[in-house]
């Protein structure tokens, strides 16, 4: 056994000799091309380790060529202009300078190509190397263009260069988070984020196209991801085209969103909607298609949806008649019960605050919590009756639906979708009062207040809201989904910048 550990730490120390030897080689070879053009074969050998199937050299030679065509760029010893073929090349009518020039610029078309294809190596590392290597090319192909210099400026920069590692980055079958957030260094520099940005948009629009719309989980994934990195500055001093950049980056974000996402991303983009996306838009409206297919997801998705809904409405002049018909028909059974439900009445609460609402709208919210009141576990209860009265106080005109009595046909119609077709204002609130049996002593007692008139000072639901695990274990026999609210919302502006819980 000894003699074996003996051969394994002796390899060990072998193979980073080797590595060591490896890096010195390539280093020495870098040196004598860049001293003598004599020696410019050597960057085959180079080249050759860059193809290596061992990941530190592969992992060297990334550093050697970034070290070599940096240098390059910068002597202007690379071919500009449209680059003819090696055979092309080697013909007449070429000088030696022109010559090397071609040789060389063939070998750093052929090192980008490698680059490009070590994006997708089981190996981070490797992939990080290239990643940082194909940067520093594009770097110094935006100081030191390789096109030729009578074309416009618009063309300086190695556009084809950031389109082609956009396009590994944005792989279909590989999770690149840890890729793209080390990619996300170089979105600081204004260029580089302005053709990212457009890369991006031309990429989503061929893929997506390509798989007729079919949600790609993995592929969107990486999209989101590097999108959500990038941040353009707010104000005009800090960026040289601003109103470009606010166009390339709203048109990058609704050509990604006017495709169906993985429903897991819809709750990732609503949540960042408000503090990352809408105020970088030069027209936030534009956001109604994705905000009106989030809220047909359901549950969670479209509560924030309303929400991006809202904030549009309030901050940015949208119309948008069917708010409060979609509102409505989130009110279902299930409202009570899901571990949002503080969420979801902070926000009704916030959408039904103002008092210019019409009374029958008013009206069929009273009357549908109540009706849903009748089957709702003690805890959701003490929310609910609390939030009806503080809608009567609102809306005085509702204080019919108390004193009108009750009949044995209800005329209200719980199926019709359409708040403003249900009939609420020709029924009464008699489920408040069959509540005033209930067999837990808070409800009934909650239920009772409907029978004096209700003080003008609105209740504060935060207080319900936010009842203790403590005080929730104390209610016998009542499920305990409910979820504390660590924080109210201080109003429209502050809406889309909560981080809901809502998995």
């Amino acid at each position: 056994m000894a003699p074996a550990k003996k051969r394994n730490v002796s390899s060990a120390k072998t193979s980073q000799q080797s590595v060591k030897t490896a890096k010195i080689d390539l280093n020495s070879k870098v040196e004598r091309i860049l001293e003598s053009r004599k020696h410019a074969n050597d960057v085959f050998d180079i080249l050759e380790v860059l193809q290596s199937e061992k990941d530190k050299d592969v992992i060297s030679a990334a550093d050697a060529c970034g070290k070599l065509f940096c240098t390059l760029l910068e002597r202007k010893e690379l071919f500009i202009g449209k680059l003819p073929g090696e055979e092309e090349a080697l013909g007449g009518g070429y000088s030696a300078e022109e010559k090397y020039r071609m040789f060389m610029r063939h070998r750093y078309n052929s090192c980008v190509e490698m680059l490009l294809e070590h994006l997708t190596h089981e190996l981070h590392g490797v992939k990080e190397s290239a990643l940082c290597c194909l940067m520093k090319f594009a770097a110094g192909e935006g100081q030191h263009p390789l096109e030729d210099l009578d074309w416009s400026e618009h063309y300086s920069f190695p556009r084809e260069l950031i389109l082609a590692v956009v396009e590994r980055l944005l792989s279909k079958t590989t999770d690149n988070s840890l890729l793209i957030s080390r990619f996300q260094e170089f979105l600081e520099m204004e260029d580089v984020r302005y053709y990212v940005m457009s890369s991006v948009r031309e990429n989503v629009g061929k893929v997506m196209d390509k798989s007729k719309g079919a949600v790609m989980p993995v592929y969107q994934t990486n999209v989101f991801t590097l999108m959500s990195n990038i941040s353009v500055p707010s104000q005009e001093s800090e960026l040289t085209n601003f109103m470009e950049h606010k166009r390339v980056f709203e048109r990058m974000w609704l050509g990604f969103l006017k495709y169906k996402l993985p429903s897991n991303m819809y709750k990732k983009v609503l949540v960042i909607l408000h503090d990352s996306i809408l105020p970088h838009m030069s027209k936030p409206t534009l956001m109604i298609d994705f905000l009106t297919a989030a809220y047909e997801v359901g549950g969670a998705i479209s509560l924030l949806a309303l929400n991006g809904l809202f904030v549009l409405i309030h901050q940015h002049n949208l119309d948008y008649p069917d708010f409060y018909k979609k509102l409505y028909n989130l009110l279902e059974p299930s409202i009570f019960h899901v571990k949002y439900r503080a969420r979801f009445f902070h926000l009704a609460n916030l959408f039904l605050s103002s008092s210019h609402l019409p009374v029958y709208l008013v009206a069929a919210f009273a009357k549908r919590l109540a009706r849903l009141a009748l089957t709702a576990p003690s805890t959701g209860l003490l929310i609910v009756l609390p939030f009806i009265y503080n809608l009567i106080r609102r809306h005085p005109s509702c204080r019919v639906l108390v004193h009108k009595p009750s009949t044995e046909d209800d005329p209200y119609l719980m199926d019709e979708e359409d708040p403003a077709q249900c009939r609420a204002l020709e029924s009464s609130l008699w489920e408040i009062k069959t509540l005033q049996k209930h067999h837990h002593p808070d409800v009934a007692k909650a239920a009772m207040l409907i029978n004096t008139p209700l003080p003008e000072k609105e209740d504060d639901i935060s207080e319900v809201l936010e009842i203790t695990t403590y005080e929730q274990s104390q209610i016998k026999n009542i499920p305990l989904e409910f979820e504390t609210a660590t924080q109210l919302l201080k109003g429209v502006g502050d809406v889309l910048g909560q981080h809901f819980c809502l998995d």
